[in-house]
């Protein structure tokens, strides 16, 4: 296990880049990475972990916060036990520096042995989340509103739209930049959806992993004052056709099973419900 520092950040964004193929599982993306930078590279250098194997970078993780960690591992390692369990070790002991605390969660959505050996080991279902595909062999039908490509000058309203749309946003402009200037976002795009006033009501920012391959819907949102009205829909179309143009196979998103609201959005926008993921979780535990 490794903790990679900011210089080595486009390295890793290239190997998850690598990984992404159509019908991978939907786990931690590139495109995580990208929307994480908005707090800057030395932040995002530090939430990271890698695990290598002759010098080659086979699994990565995430720490959103000291009691989860997102991880997402290279095509056909997914049942590697000797990974797995050297995951486990890591993940598990808070000395290793992953995970602070001993009561924690991992979103480990790659299957195979991996999951099976933390929930042999006791972990147990968390969480459950809804990947949700589109394919985008095919052209996709007009969105139904304006929405434009967000450059300098449309940072003020795109940043202002997120936080009317998530209630503990923390976006703001210098944000936005921070998250620009990040090599991940060279294949990436806000966009910003308007009524037919003019008024900014709904955004997104999608990432691409490189042509044939699957991009990233992250995040999304209608503002508190415009919902309701098909803006949600509309916008993750514009999404997914602003991934086909950049030539991605597909776009997929994710989000928690209980929003019912966002999963019903998404498939009226064309994307295809996939099985559900629960994180797997384990309390903290006694010294026996």
């Amino acid at each position: 296990m490794g903790e990679p520092g900011v210089r080595e950040l486009d390295g890793v964004v290239e190997a998850m880049r690598a990984w992404q193929y159509p019908g991978a599982p939907v786990q931690l993306h590139p495109g995580d990475l990208g929307w994480h930078w908005r707090f800057g590279a030395d932040t995002l250098a530090a939430a990271l972990r890698t695990w290598s194997r002759d010098g080659q970078v086979v699994a990565v993780g995430m720490v959103d916060s000291p009691t989860v960690l997102r991880l997402a591992v290279a095509p056909g390692l997914q049942d590697d036990e000797e990974l797995a369990r050297q995951l486990l070790d890591d993940v598990g002991d808070p000395d290793r520096g992953v995970l602070q605390q001993e009561s924690i969660d991992v979103e480990a959505r790659c299957g195979g042995v991996v999951r099976q050996v933390l929930l042999d080991d006791g972990w147990v279902a968390g969480e459950a989340w809804t990947p949700l595909e589109r394919d985008l062999a095919e052209p996709v039908e007009d969105c139904g509103v304006r929405v434009e490509t967000v450059g300098p000058q449309q940072v003020t309203p795109r940043t202002e739209v997120q936080r009317a749309a998530f209630e503990r946003s923390t976006f703001t402009e210098e944000r936005w930049h921070a998250m620009a200037a990040g090599s991940p976002y060279a294949d990436a795009r806000c966009l910003l959806a308007h009524d037919d006033e003019g008024t900014p009501v709904a955004a997104a920012t999608v990432w691409s992993a490189g042509p044939g391959r699957p991009g990233l819907l992250e995040p999304v949102g209608v503002h508190r004052d415009h919902r309701g009205r098909g803006y949600g829909r509309a916008v993750s179309c514009a999404a997914a056709a602003a991934l086909r143009e950049m030539g991605s196979s597909s776009a997929v998103v994710c989000t928690p099973a209980a929003n019912v609201g966002a999963v019903a959005t998404y498939a009226s926008a064309g994307f295809r419900r996939l099985p559900d993921v629960p994180d797997l979780h384990r309390e903290a535990r006694g010294e026996g």
